[in-house]
């Protein structure tokens, strides 16, 4: 079922992608109801917490839902932490996609959010939706993630797994902590640069969402990358070009891996080149395909 408007359901609301998503479904008459984990200070919030289970009731009643909320994985990767990151997203995903599964008035849509690190690193393969998962721990957990949305699947909810590039702003995400050493000169490619980043502007990430809540015909995976992936020593020559600023530090991947640990495997050295086959073919256009292009307009502003 397309879905265009109504009342829509959104956790996550205050992360990087809720904040630039709510604004835009706002303007395009959407009634929007957060779920937060604190009381509710007004009307429009319900208090969830991911690691119980969601009443069914709480969930009852809107034509959309939009599942955001995560753990940040932007820190170094403790014990704690990975299981942090693990619960947070497959434990909530499971409560709410079952409350929803059992609501007396279902949604039509649950969009949740994904990632491409199911696909591990990949090398140069050229990935899309119907790539195998990967190995590592990101890719467990992207294994995990979208396993558990399959009760609200199974209910007859058409489900939307979003698998996010590296989403591109200033507000936050990847670009935000690479900005304070590329502006005073000091950045450059991350071991041996060859990697492949698959990129996406903010911009396109509420485009795409918006687009998939409109495309009865999208369900499951659906990749939300820029159609131009690059390399690492690509992204980085063109940050510190749009910056006017050189490219001549690198971070060797023993370095990384000694300051980051695990995560600089999985987020940093791994390479994942892939397309968003299921957007182009259903005809999203992107607001923001190329990189130069797009790293102008989101640090002009």
């Amino acid at each position: 079922m397309s879905v265009t408007s109504g009342k829509v359901l959104v956790s996550g609301s205050s992360g990087l992608v809720g904040s630039a998503l709510l604004p835009r479904l706002a303007a395009n008459g959407w009634q929007i109801t957060r779920l937060i984990r604190r009381f509710p200070a007004g009307a429009g919030q319900i208090s969830w917490d991911p690691s119980q289970s969601t009443p069914p009731e709480s969930v009852s009643g809107s034509d959309a839902v939009i599942h955001l909320a995560g753990e940040t994985i932007a820190e170094r990767w403790t014990e704690p932490k990975k299981q942090a990151i693990r619960d947070s997203r497959v434990l909530g995903t499971k409560n709410i996609s079952e409350a929803l599964a059992q609501a007396a008035k279902p949604p039509a849509l649950l969009v949740a959010a994904s990632a491409i690190g199911y696909y591990g690193d990949r090398g140069d393969e050229v990935l899309n939706e119907e790539s195998a998962a990967g190995q590592g721990f990101l890719a467990e957990v992207c294994r995990e993630w979208e396993a558990a949305t399959q009760a609200a699947a199974k209910a007859g909810i058409r489900t939307v797994l979003v698998r996010f590039g590296i989403v591109l702003s200033t507000s936050g995400g990847a670009l935000a902590k690479m900005l304070p050493p590329f502006r005073l000169g000091l950045g450059g490619r991350v071991g041996s640069g060859g990697q492949w980043w698959s990129w996406v502007a903010l911009d396109d990430v509420v485009g795409a969402i918006e687009h998939v809540m409109k495309t009865k015909a999208l369900a499951g995976p659906v990749n939300v990358v820029s159609p131009s992936p690059v390399t690492n020593r690509e992204f980085t020559g063109s940050l510190a070009s749009a910056l006017s600023r050189p490219a001549i530090f690198p971070m060797p991947a023993f370095a990384a891996r000694l300051a980051l640990g695990q995560m600089a495997n999985d987020l940093l050295l791994a390479s994942q080149r892939v397309e968003p086959a299921k957007l182009r073919g259903s005809g999203y256009r992107f607001r923001r395909p190329d990189l130069g292009t797009a790293l102008a307009s989101i640090l002009s502003k």
